[in-house]
Formats: C-alpha cells, structure tokens, sequence
C-alpha cells in the first residue's frame, strides 16, 4: 500500500484527486494538520514547502502544505477563516523559515512557536503585504 492509501485509510480521508503534473491534491477539511504531519514524518515523507494564498472578500486564508513521498507530491489544502493556524514546526523544523515567512508577509500566527524580529523590515510589523501603502 502507498502512502496516498496509508493516508486515507488512516486519516479516514476520502476527497483526494491526482493532477496532470503528478501531484496528489487532498482536501483536508476534517484532518488535524499536527496529526497529519507527525503521520507523515514517521511514514519518511519529507516536507517542501507551504503556499499562503489570501482567500477573496476577507473570507480568510488557503494554506497549501507540499510534502515529497519518494518522488511523488503530495498537496494537503487547510483554509482557515481566521489568521491562526497550528505550527508545525516543533515536529518538522524544516517548516520553520516558511512559517516565519508567511507570518511576516501575512500576519499569520502560527500557534505554539516563538517569532524571532522581522526580516524584511526591522522594526516593522507582520503583515507587510496586506498593509496599505500610503501614496
């Protein structure tokens, strides 16, 4: 059994689709994303990125979470209507720089973690990309 299968059958996962490039889309609406990543780790998977999207008329965010099962890519899509989600970097530091990254470009918390100051501008606040710049 793969582990697209080991992930449904576990996660009682049934929504799941594979796309043209490959990549194995899931729609994680019930699934606790630390359960899922303390899955993943333990099966070998290897995280590679998150993709914030901002959801439209303030409807909330669209977290993307890609993880490489021996060459095959694996999409986990959690939208949340607030700006908190749950890091998961306490059990795959791999996440940390991009979790720090959304949280200064979208004012996203991850729960449970520490934020060091801000690197794109010191002394700024989080948020760079949805404050309004003034003219």
């Amino acid at each position: 059994m793969n582990l697209v299968n080991d992930v449904l059958a576990h996660f009682e996962a049934t929504v799941f689709s594979p796309d043209e490039s490959g990549v194995t889309r899931f729609t994680t609406v019930n699934l606790d994303l630390r359960a899922l990543t303390t899955y993943l780790v333990q099966a070998g998977a290897r995280f590679v990125t998150i993709t914030a999207t901002e959801l439209p008329r303030g409807e909330g965010f669209c977290l993307e979470y890609l993880w490489d099962s021996s060459g095959h890519l694996l999409n986990f899509s959690f939208s949340t209507g607030s700006k908190t989600v749950s890091s998961i970097y306490d059990i795959c530091e791999a996440a940390d720089w991009i979790e720090r990254e959304i949280h200064e470009e979208y004012a996203i918390d991850f729960v449970g973690r520490e934020y060091e100051p801000l690197l794109l501008r010191a002394g700024d606040r989080a948020g760079v990309n949805l404050q309004e710049v003034a003219k």
